[in-house]
């Protein structure tokens, strides 16, 4: 992700834009009482979230509106795939997590590729609150925010959709696996 340019050419943007707008009105339960027009108007104040937005885009992420802060007037964009994003799958939870791994290293890890994208990690109340929006994870499995007291102690939390229950559990924050990834937020 390192040589990837962090502003988008005219042709990219129209299309990144035209991509959102659909998702957007296709979607009008995750934020019926939101318009279009506004939440471009504040997107085109902000090449660094319209990079961002192209990147979980990029990614297999789905960005979509999900709600807005009544206070500060922000977006809240959450990642809505159906499956956590696959260009953001096979990843531990941490640089620690990375570094301590002796064997069968995974290529990256869940928050610096978030930093890269300029994302937030959701959290598992986050989670909660996306799945009341859609299904999501019923086949994959997405790191949240880990407590620091579960970290501290090696572990890192993770949570999917099963027999129409979101379900929390636990691994080794080392451990990667093809159908875990990570969904992320950007405030706009």
């Amino acid at each position: 992700m390192s040589n990837i340019k962090n502003e988008l050419s005219q042709e990219e943007l129209e299309h990144l834009f035209k991509t959102l707008k659909v998702r957007f009105e296709k979607n009008m339960n995750r934020h019926n009482d939101l318009e279009w027009s506004d939440i471009q108007m504040k997107l085109e104040e902000s090449t660094v979230k319209q990079w961002s937005l192209h990147e979980m885009e990029r990614t297999g992420g789905e960005p979509d509106v999900i709600g807005r802060d009544k206070e500060t007037g922000e977006y809240f964009f959450y990642d809505c795939s159906a499956e956590s994003p696959k260009g953001r799958r096979s990843l531990c939870y941490d640089r620690k997590a990375l570094e301590t791994r002796k064997e069968h290293k995974p290529e990256n890890n869940v928050l610096d590729v978030a930093a890269a994208i300029g994302i937030e990690l959701l959290s598992e109340e986050q989670y909660r609150a996306l799945q009341k929006l859609g299904d999501f994870d019923v086949k994959t499995s997405s790191w949240v925010k880990t407590p620091t007291d579960i970290r501290k102690l090696g572990g890192a939390i993770f949570c999917d959709r099963r027999y129409n229950t979101i379900f929390t559990y636990h691994n080794g924050a080392d451990s990667y696996y093809a159908a875990r990834g990570f969904r992320g937020s950007l405030k706009v």
